[in-house]
């Protein structure tokens, strides 16, 4: 899509996906050190039923989820001078690139 942002996770296992913000559905805390992004499925319909949604689970710092979940919020909601261009990585942990400092890695589990 045109002006669309994409979003970018890469896990420790080399395991990748890119999805546009469009299909982001939610983002959850799942206790202490976890945030749940769930995306409409890449692989099937995407209609959002729980078989046919794509997870991103990132670990990061004990409570920072909230400044975590805001700093995605930002991002994705940007306009700016080097937010516009499109992708935004979310979480690389094969070259230790992340959205947020407290970010310390991500796992990713896609619908298949």
């Amino acid at each position: 899509m045109v002006n669309e942002k994409y979003i970018i996770a890469i896990d420790g296992a080399d395991d990748a996906g890119m999805w546009p913000a469009s299909r982001l559905a939610a983002v959850t805390c799942a206790g202490d050190g976890q945030v749940l992004l769930r995306f409409g499925s890449g692989v099937a319909g995407g209609g959002g039923t729980a078989a046919e949604n794509d997870l991103v689970t990132l670990t990061c710092t004990a409570d920072t989820e909230k400044a975590v979940m805001q700093e995605i919020a930002r991002v994705l909601n940007a306009n700016g001078p080097g937010y516009s261009d499109g992708p935004v990585v979310l979480c690389d942990d094969v070259n230790s690139i992340f959205l947020h400092p407290s970010i310390l890695s991500c796992a990713i589990t896609l619908d298949t």
